[in-house]
């Protein structure tokens, strides 16, 4: 027989075979589910913006700790299986075959939700890295990697293998992309140095640590809140208005164009830092060019409406669609703008980009989810919609809730840079007090709760109308079977056929065959290596950012007088990760002048070489701490902690009473300072062996200097003493005198001394 070149039959039989809905139909629920503990722990974080008191007292509902549980439920949780269950039921539909393996679906579906109820209990419990979206200890991150790349990446790609459709449609392009970049970023992203079941630190330290977890950060929300998305937006889309898409040229364009150039944008979080100009310029310039292929996908969902917008007015479905890629098209546009040095110098740490997440994270992903949902519930749950009228509810509500959250957080982040680098005729800030920058943020806040509230009450519809469409399934499940032909093995892609211009460049006809994409044609038959292209594509565009910092020296120029923080240091630090100070504080002065005026010194590079991982945070609610080490007495911080609120009128910082009260348990330091050590910190053999005693010692001066001002007693051995002995550290290194010997590099037991004293100069400082 003749080599086959429809793509269809070999031999002349059809195979029988059936979709898993009940993998879809579990994902889904689950989507519901834990969408609405995303939200209403967003919305009791808000809250706690305007009434600081709701945490009431308890360290585990401090804003901190619930913040980054908040994000990674709305990220993995919601938007994470809400994208498993467009997955599972498209891909098993455009490939003609079942998923490979349905104990891996099954497995996938499980662990998924066991790695959500562990980060649920870590989180509040202040077991974290401290890393944006990446805060997961190291043994949940290893079951990340077992349970995406083990489980769900190899009954995909295994499911390719086995299907019955020659060429693979545009959603499953991105659902590859997101497959092989997540696994690519979660792993070299969360490379550390374990020094127990809950604790390790990042390998990667200060800048180059900064730089991995942006790379991270900005492509966990490209390759996860983006790509998938849009696989999802082309196959649901197009199914919802009965359309096909409206440019297959269109399509290409778009995903290589996001591959590409997505990758390299992450420095753009970090101008104006210590990271490398060149570093956060390329990002700029990357950022920018991911307006033009952004907006190319968002019109090729707009135009497949062409001629459907009729059914938009009286489908809710559609409804949430159109909403949802508008947003997507608005959050495009603004984070390239973002990126922009000029601006970036007002939006950055403020709430603008509080507002810029939102829009996207609500209008985009929550939408998009919810317009599936509404289409898949009566297909898997074989029954009709409960309420087509709840559905309408619920897309004004959430319409509505989204405007009320995203526009008072615009202008509250707004008007927060333009407060922060206010100055008078006389050269001096208008505003020296951050305080005098937050007091009046309230109304704006309340707003944004009673957005909160409205999307929160369009989640209540949507779990109604899942509740009630799904009491209404059939007893038993309709499995429909269906036939197609198996793939032929003697498959022969069509040539390309020659260029037809007359007498031109040779570029020029090489140019006209390229455009007529019979090369990507054939890519779309062969997906196994069309997956290694994209592979491709991310690494070396990785590549060309990550090895110039790491390799290049002068990035990182090391500052002699800074030294490795002391044992108790490195205790209170780990206190301040756990609380998720990153959350509220920066330690990072920008060389800007209003910056260096309210806060000192602009940091150096340099100064962060010990800091696994680095804290220099995304967001102010309160001032920097880069330099806060010796402006205020030890006792000052102490009454601080207690109650902000009264130390400070306005202030909206939690409690934390719980530090004079808590013991600080120092069993497993010298494993942490070895891990130090391990790392790069040159501490002498006397510091590894006697941590302990060295800690202990200047735990000792630091509470006798708190009882000296005025402060309580006994606070030696009580978490608050180690968080007051990092704290009183920040920043005063960079004006020490370099220390001329290896006896000066760190406080020992046996030089007790010398603690008091550095202790004391800070605090004179």
């Amino acid at each position: 027989m003749p080599a086959d070149t429809s793509g269809s039959i070999t031999s002349g039989h059809l195979e029988t075979y059936s979709y898993d809905d009940k993998i879809t139909r579990q994902f889904l629920t689950a989507t519901v589910v834990w969408g609405m503990v995303a939200f209403l722990v967003g919305l009791y974080v808000a809250t706690e913006l305007v009434i600081p008191s709701l945490s009431l007292g308890l360290e585990f509902l401090t804003f901190g700790r619930l913040r980054p549980l908040h994000t990674n439920a709305a990220i993995f949780a919601f938007a994470g299986n809400s994208i498993f269950a467009a997955i599972y039921y498209s891909t098993q539909r455009l490939l003609k075959t079942r998923m490979w393996s349905d104990t891996l679906s099954q497995l996938h579906f499980w662990g998924w939700q066991l790695i959500i109820v562990l980060a649920a209990v870590t989180l509040p419990l202040g077991i974290t890295q401290s890393r944006e979206y990446a805060e997961l200890e190291w043994p949940i991150d290893l079951l990340i990697a077992v349970v995406w790349a083990g489980f769900f990446g190899v009954n995909f790609f295994m499911t390719l293998v086995v299907r019955r459709e020659r060429h693979i449609y545009v959603a499953i392009w991105f659902y590859i992309a997101t497959i092989i970049t997540v696994a690519i970023l979660h792993i070299f992203n969360n490379l550390v140095v374990p020094t127990g079941l809950l604790k390790s630190y990042s390998i990667y330290a200060g800048v180059q640590d900064a730089f991995m977890q942006w790379w991270y950060g900005h492509n966990a929300v490209a390759f996860f809140l983006t790509t998938p998305f849009l696989g999802l937006m082309y196959y649901f889309l197009p199914k919802a208005a009965n359309r096909p898409i409206f440019s297959y040229k269109l399509s290409i364009l778009h995903f290589w164009s996001l591959v590409f150039i997505y990758i390299w944008a992450g420095p753009h979080h970090l101008h104006y830092t210590a990271l490398p100009e060149w570093a956060s310029s390329l990002g700029m310039i990357f950022s920018i060019m991911l307006w033009m292929p952004s907006w190319g996908g968002m019109i090729n969902g707009l135009l497949t409406l062409r001629g459907a917008w009729r059914k938009v007015t009286e489908d809710p479905v559609l409804k949430f669609f159109v909403v949802g890629i508008t947003f997507y098209g608005m959050s495009t546009f603004e984070g390239p703008m973002l990126s922009v040095k000029a601006v970036n110098s007002l939006s950055h740490y403020t709430d603008w980009t509080i507002a810029h997440v939102h829009s996207g994270a609500l209008g985009w992903n929550g939408f998009m989810t919810f317009g599936m949902i509404y289409w898949l519930l009566p297909r898997v749950f074989q029954t009709e919609l409960y309420s087509k009228k709840l559905a309408e509810w619920h897309f004004w509500l959430g319409l509505i809730g989204i405007l009320l959250y995203i526009i008072p957080i615009y202008g509250v982040g707004v008007y927060q840079g333009l407060l922060w680098f206010a100055m008078n005729d006389q050269g001096q800030l208008m505003y020296p007090n951050f305080i005098q920058t937050t007091e009046n943020l309230a109304p704006f806040y309340t707003i944004r709760v009673l957005g909160g509230l409205c999307y929160v009450a369009g989640g209540v519809m949507l779990s109604i109308n899942v509740w009630k469409t799904w009491a209404a399934r059939p007893a038993v499940y309709e499995v429909p079977e269906y036939q197609a032909a198996p793939l032929s093995k003697g498959y022969v892609e069509h040539p390309v056929e020659e260029s037809k211009l007359g007498q031109v460049l040779g570029v020029a006809k090489m140019l006209d065959v390229f455009t007529r994409l019979g090369w990507h044609r054939a890519w779309e038959g062969r997906p196994l290596y069309f997956s290694v292209w994209v592979a491709i594509a991310v690494i070396v565009a990785s590549l060309f950012e990550i090895i110039p910092t790491f390799m290049i020296r002068s990035n990182v120029p090391t500052i002699a007088s800074v030294q490795p923080y002391t044992p108790l240091e490195i205790a209170g630090r780990d206190i301040y990760v756990a609380e998720g100070c990153y959350n509220c504080h920066s330690q990072m002065i920008r060389p800007i002048l209003a910056e260096t005026i309210r806060y000192g010194e602009y940091s150096k590079a340099g100064e962060f070489v010990y800091d696994h991982p680095f804290q220099w945070g995304s967001r102010r609610i309160g001032p920097d701490l880069a330099r806060e080490g010796g402006r205020q007495s030890s006792s000052w911080h102490v009454f601080h902690f207690r109650n902000p609120g009264e130390f400070i009128p306005g202030s909206i910082m939690p409690a934390y009473p719980h530090f004079e009260t808590q013991e600080l348990n120092l069993s497993t330091l010298p494993d942490r300072v070895k891990a130090a050590y391990y790392l790069g910190a040159p501490y002498s053999d006397e510091v590894l062996e006697n941590s302990i005693e060295i800690a202990e010692a200047q735990a000792k001066q630091i509470a006798k200097d708190i009882a000296d001002q005025n402060g309580p007693e006994g606070l030696e051995n009580k978490k608050v003493v180690a968080l007051i002995a990092y704290i009183q550290r920040l920043g005063v290194d960079l004006f020490k005198t370099p220390p001329t010997s290896a006896e000066d590099e760190a406080p020992t037991a046996a030089n007790p001394d010398e603690v008091a004293r550095t202790t004391e100069e800070g605090e004179a400082k």
